[in-house]
């Protein structure tokens, strides 16, 4: 919770109405530069996404001997020897700290990981104990968290492993990225409570496939890499559907109706359930010609969601069910307890100090909409807590927003971008 004057937050006298291009996914372009960097040739990347995750994993990589340059817009990675020693800023992103650990074990030499200070809060011990069941030598100064350095040989064993990775699915997706590239690839199983966001383990999996990796994920809770090269790929980067999610709530939120442009036809984002997800709060949703369009009626209605496959979603779908006309509960999403913050704590919080009455669940939230008023919103430095106040900014007065900058870390442009919608 910041204590000095936020960004307010634009109310828009009526309904909002505009149309809205989201730049690249992060989740898609930082694996797709995780496989072009351990790739068998360079690879081209369009579409990109320009953020500050996105810039510590190509920091990260280019530590370690891969070569990234980018004209008119087209990014080129060009695999190298991967060799220490380097020091990995991780930041705040997931993706950077667990995927770039996988990938510096193929090192040779030391490679040293920090981040920003609650970084060092965010458990590792799952990923750092599956890499030494497969030979990588790490220093966690038995904490099982940042800092911490790997020690590689330029080669990793692989084979089996067995991990609890109900906590974040990036654990998974993370040996799954790298694991082509062992000497034996690897064979992972799970063993815990369900694995969350079911779809990032999609994507990761059709990534892999793409580029001519063997996957074989027919048996729950088990994923088989087979050793072999990572083929090159040329790749165009889907809009990020999970940064549409507060500019499609706003239509919702104010019986407006806001356009996104580029939307797929099929994928694996998480934000691809975005059009179930604000129908069952009463929006009409309309896909054509590569444009969503939703629609609010005027009515926000209650919801009960299982929102385990999409927690990602959930702070800007807790800022529309605050304003709904009866209770909602979320579930399914105790591990957002282990996000860029305590994401639970953080809403309940949050919305709360705003007049709402929002209790946890132990895997989730209730919703008993009050009415609200002004005051500064805590972000946490989490990017989706910042939208989520932006969504409730459009319905309640005097909203402020503690570190708008913390946007930027998937999405720069995000201020400039409401106040066009909403202003």
């Amino acid at each position: 919770m910041g204590t000095s004057e936020g960004w307010p937050a634009p109310r828009p006298a009526g309904a909002v109405h505009g149309r809205v291009t989201v730049p690249g996914s992060k989740s898609i372009s930082n694996r797709a530069l995780i496989l072009a960097a351990l790739a068998d040739g360079p690879s081209t990347l369009s579409g990109l996404l320009a953020a500050r995750d996105t810039a510590l994993m190509r920091a990260a990589l280019v530590s370690l001997g891969v070569g990234i340059s980018e004209k008119d817009g087209l990014v080129t990675v060009t695999p190298g020897s991967l060799k220490g020693p380097a020091d990995v800023d991780c930041g705040l992103a997931g993706t950077v700290m667990r995927f770039v650990p996988p990938v510096a074990a193929l090192a040779d030499g030391v490679i040293s990981f920090d981040g920003d200070p609650y970084a060092r809060e965010r458990p590792m011990n799952v990923i750092l104990g599956a890499l030494r069941t497969l030979g990588v030598e790490i220093d966690d100064h038995g904490t099982g968290r940042m800092p911490y350095a790997v020690s590689g040989t330029g080669s990793v064993r692989g084979g089996e492993v067995t991990l609890d990775a109900s906590g974040s699915s990036q654990f998974v997706s993370a040996l799954l990225l790298a694991g082509a590239r062992y000497d034996a690839g690897v064979d992972l199983r799970h063993d815990g409570k369900p694995v969350p966001s079911q779809p990032h383990l999609d994507m990761s999996v059709a990534m892999l496939r793409e580029r001519g990796v063997a996957v074989d994920d027919s048996e729950p809770n088990r994923w088989v890499v087979a050793p072999g090269p990572i083929r090159a790929l040329d790749a165009v980067i889907e809009p990020d559907l999970s940064n549409a999610a507060p500019f499609l709530a706003a239509a919702v939120v104010t019986g407006g109706s806001v356009t996104v442009t580029g939307w797929p036809t099929a994928t694996t984002q998480p934000g691809g359930q975005l059009p179930e997800l604000l129908s069952r709060f009463g929006a009409e949703v309309s896909l054509a010609d590569g444009e969503l369009t939703v629609r609010g009626t005027g009515r926000i209605a209650a919801a009960d969601l299982d929102l385990g496959e999409v927690g990602e979603l959930s702070p800007v779908l807790a800022a529309i069910a605050v304003l709904a006309d009866g209770p909602s509960y979320f579930r399914g999403i105790a591990h957002l307890r282990n996000h860029e913050t305590d994401r639970l704590a953080a809403l309940e919080t949050e919305f709360n100090a705003l007049g709402s009455d929002v209790t946890q669940t132990p895997d989730g939230l209730e919703f008993r909409p009050k009415p609200l008023h002004g005051g500064l919103f805590g972000t946490y430095h989490d990017h989706r807590m910042a939208h989520a106040a932006a969504v409730v900014g459009l319905a309640v007065d005097g909203i402020e927003i503690e570190n708008i900058g913390t946007t930027a870390k998937t999405l720069p442009e995000f201020p400039e971008l409401w106040s066009a919608l909403a202003g």
